[in-house]
């Protein structure tokens, strides 16, 4: 459409071809994920020739070559050397029998999917990117793009940007300081235990030598089975154990009991909370569950709210701006606004807090323990420490290897010639990172290596980009809302910080369209036996009415569901359509417009110029693909209407109708 309308269009291919499925069908079926991989792409690419799609094929790319991937690790060096790539410990899913990281995916009801070992929690030291650098610029350039409000709203809650405090509370015992961040400073006097998250570094730490180590370890391998969604519901009985430690709050002075609990998120701050039980519902059922302390700290003003005071079955939660701090120490009888900028303040000057910003959105992990990624170009020396692998000995290649299956380590480990490796400083004995990196890596950049796709020298010329970027249309569907465009968006930031490019944003705009679901009206499954083959659909009624059925099928935001009756009748309409047209291409004549119709000429005329223009705004402004092939139909049926009218007239008709097609 694009290009009939007289634009330059930039319409590439490309595969986003590492990842576990092919891992997993190696393990399974012995085919190596290279070969395996180069086989789909080879029949995707056959039957995209065979539906005609107008693809620019000089510009195909697969992720999973070394051509691709080189520039993929050329990247994350200009990350590494910026800080912006870095490592810390982090919780994984362990299988102590298989003796490997498993993905959320490959946990069954706390069980790993192969063997139906229960599944544990380790801490691995593991790479993160720094995307929490950009939240700021993330959430205020949501301002400059064309994106549904819907998708807009979806990141803006992903990256959850809140204003309060960070105070510290500390562990005398290990010397250990915990700070933590809440919105609602005016509370910390009503602060009487502390919660930490499962997924939290030190826990086992904390645990390690008290009476209760065995069951802090049962606890958090359990509640990493669990999403972050059942976690978190409000309704969910609140369950912990105790740590065995405690810690002291800064304001009163109180030692207060830590407990490990599953309500409490490693999303969310820093992965501990002050717990405020008169005033946070969680925090209250849980302190009832283990018979803790309820001190009421707000109240409200004389006359004000006539919720229940804290302490009868549920936390006091309806604030006023006018509500009072109590129990609260020198703060004591301060409005509860004036009593939150104090505390604040106090805390700063006694160094054990300060006003701060908090986020939802984590830093990027990218490590995972995998075979079928690309190689992390760094390598460890004894000497050296981390030393990033030199730009002129990318790419570091994907080695082959016999065994797919992590036996506690990544596979790569097993490839014994390749890890040893030189250092690059010293050219002392070396061991090359066996991770791979997270397969959104690899897409959150593919769409600046489409315009230049052939380049040798660098991941792109800054001057193409000047040309096509950014790109003017994206096209996707909502599941790629958060995590997918989040990424590539930081990716455009960071590497516009770099000067390697000169767009703050990747995707102008943003359309997300929905599903082609089984004819039962299910996402399609080969378990579940909805599955439609495009193969034999072509095969049978030919491409253009399987491609126009697709388009025909409704609303292209919405998810509709395939039918066999659907796509035969758009092949019967395209059969309508190629009589006419068969017919008066045997009649001498051009396909101009007639310079003075009348009669039944006149309304072909006039209907096939309404069709031009109603097509074109269908699709232009709103994608409606559907009302506009309704709007050829109406043509299509107007001519055999007026199979009278002058055959210039018919023809001109005729030929529109097949254009617009």
């Amino acid at each position: 459409f694009n290009r009939r309308i007289g634009r330059r269009v930039l319409h590439p291919m490309g595969y986003d071809a590492f990842g576990l499925p092919a891992e997993n069908n190696a393990i399974k079926t012995g085919i190596p994920p290279r070969e395996a991989t180069e086989r789909s792409i080879t029949a995707y690419r056959h039957w995209f020739h065979r539906w005609g799609i107008s693809i620019d094929w000089s510009r195909e790319l697969s992720t999973s070559e070394p051509s691709y991937y080189r520039w993929t690790q050329w990247l994350f060096l200009r990350l590494y050397e910026r800080d912006l790539a870095y490592r810390k410990e982090a919780a994984v899913k362990w299988c102590p029998n298989d003796q490997t990281v498993l993905a959320n995916e490959q946990v069954i009801d706390g069980r790993c999917e192969r063997c139906g070992h229960e599944v544990e929690a380790r801490q691995l030291e593991q790479w993160f990117f720094r995307i929490t650098d950009y939240a700021d610029r993330l959430l205020d350039d949501l301002e400059l793009i064309d994106w549904p409000e819907y998708v807009k709203a979806m990141q803006r809650n992903w990256i959850g940007r809140s204003e309060g405090a960070e105070v510290t509370f500390r562990c005398e015992e290990l010397g250990i300081d915990y700070p933590v961040f809440t919105t609602r400073p005016d509370t910390l006097f009503g602060a009487t235990f502390f919660v930490m998250a499962p997924e939290h570094p030190d826990v086992f730490r904390l645990a390690e030598g008290t009476e209760h180590e065995r069951e802090v370890h049962d606890y958090v391998n359990h509640a990493l089975t669990e999403s972050s969604e059942i976690r978190g519901a409000a309704d969910k009985p609140k369950t912990g154990v105790p740590l065995g430690r405690t810690v002291t709050n800064p304001v009163n002075g109180e030692q207060i009991p830590m407990f490990v609990a599953d309500y409490v998120l490693m999303e969310y701050g820093t992965g501990a909370i002050m717990a405020v039980p008169a005033h946070d519902q969680r925090d209250y059922d849980f302190a009832k569950a283990f018979g803790l302390e309820i001190r009421q700290v707000v109240a409200p003003a004389d006359g004000e709210g006539d919720e229940a005071p804290a302490g009868e079955g549920q936390a006091f939660g309806a604030h006023s701006e006018n509500e009072l701090l109590v129990n609260s120490g020198q703060f004591t009888s301060m409005n509860a606004v004036e009593g939150k900028e104090a505390i604040v303040s106090w805390l700063d000057r006694e160094g054990k807090g300060h006003a701060s910003v908090s986020y939802k959105l984590r830093d990027w992990l990218v490590s995972r323990q995998r075979y079928w990624g690309c190689p992390i170009p760094i390598v460890y020396c004894d000497g050296c420490g981390v030393v990033p692998v030199p730009d002129g000995d990318l790419p570091v290649e994907l080695p082959d290897v016999d065994d797919y299956q992590p036996k506690g380590r990544s596979p790569l480990a097993a490839a014994e010639d390749w890890v040893r490796t030189s250092c690059p400083q010293c050219g002392g004995e070396a061991r090359r990172e066996t991770d791979t990196m997270d397969t959104f890596v690899d897409s959150s950049w593919y769409f600046l290596r489409y315009c230049d796709a052939r380049n040798d020298h660098a991941p792109w010329d800054r001057s193409v980009l000047d040309m096509w970027m950014p790109v003017d249309q994206y096209i996707g569907g909502v599941e790629h809302a958060i995590l997918h465009l989040m990424y590539a968006r930081f990716f455009v930031k960071a590497f516009a910080d770099m000067e390697l490019l000169d767009v703050q944003e990747p995707f102008q705009a943003l359309f997300t369209q929905g599903m082609i679901l089984g004819p039962d009206g299910n996402k399609m499954s080969s378990s579940k036996g909805n599955v439609v083959e495009p193969a034999s659909i072509v095969e049978r009624l030919g491409a253009d009415a399987a491609r126009t059925y697709v388009l025909f099928m409704g609303p292209l935001d919405q998810d509709a569901a395939w039918s066999d009756a659907g796509v035969e009748g758009v092949h019967k309409f395209l059969a309508r359509l190629w009589r006419p047209g068969n017919e008066l291409s045997a009649v001498p004549g051009g396909i101009e417009q007639p310079a003075e119709p009348g009669g039944g000429a006149l309304t072909l005329v006039r209907k096939s110029n309404w069709a031009i223009d109603k097509v074109t705004t269908d699709i232009a402004e709103r994608f409606a693909f559907n009302t506009a092939i309704a709007a050829i139909m109406e043509l299509v049926n107007e001519i055999y209407r007026h199979g009278d009218a002058d055959v210039e007239a018919r023809r001109f008709a005729t030929a529109t109708a097949a254009s617009l097609v």
